[in-house]
């Protein structure tokens, strides 16, 4: 169990880092796009014509992908406090219902992008005809794809706090605490190192 527990980490880290790179680009391409746009229209000349639906595209790329990163890291909004209250065994139930229920929804998007794909099939994109929409539009079924490997590898430890009674608005508060914490005492340690300086 500890093997896998081990695996499953460090899947879940090297994914972590591929979505992290493959977001941070889609956000630096979709900033320079729209200042490259800016700036077009500022100095008087006319946007790219391909601007506006480009930014689009790229919007909704992120969207997903960021998704999957913030599943991965079940940084999405969720109802922790009420699932908490609950007895031990109808917590877990619960918590794995909503599992199955999240992952059963990812799996009907992603079947329905493969249609998608299909029915969008030999078109391409209004203002650059060379790109094929079925490109713009695999992000569906590959975004759904990776949002149920996120739930899936994030999901032991997340059922393991569960069944420990322990929610992420607790655990982010904890840590929140001990992070200031830190800091103060490494204030009173420069505050009490100037005073021993100042004596001498």
């Amino acid at each position: 169990m500890v093997g896998l527990m081990r695996v499953l980490n460090r899947a879940a880290r090297v994914l972590e880092i591929i979505l992290e790179i493959v977001s941070g680009l889609l956000l630096v391409s979709l900033t320079a796009i729209v200042i490259y746009s800016v700036f077009w229209r500022y100095i008087g000349g006319a946007s790219p014509r391909w601007y506006d639906e480009i930014a689009s595209i790229m919007l909704v790329w992120l969207t997903y992908y960021a998704g999957a990163l913030t599943a991965l890291k079940r940084g999405h909004i969720s109802v922790d406090n009420l699932l908490m209250r609950m007895p031990p065994r109808a917590r877990l139930a619960t918590a794995i219902v909503g599992e199955v229920v999240v992952i059963s929804f990812f799996a009907l998007l992603a079947w329905a992008g493969l249609v998608v794909l299909q029915v969008l099939s030999g078109l391409s994109l209004i203002s650059l005809r060379w790109v094929p929409i079925t490109v713009t539009q695999s992000v569906i079924p590959i975004g759904a794809g990776l949002f149920i490997v996120a739930q899936l590898l994030s999901m032991p430890a997340y059922l393991a706090k569960v069944r420990a009674g322990i929610s992420k608005e607790q655990e982010e508060i904890e840590h929140a605490v001990a992070e200031a914490e830190r800091i103060e005492r490494e204030a009173d340690e420069v505050i009490s190192g100037g005073r021993r300086e100042d004596r001498l």
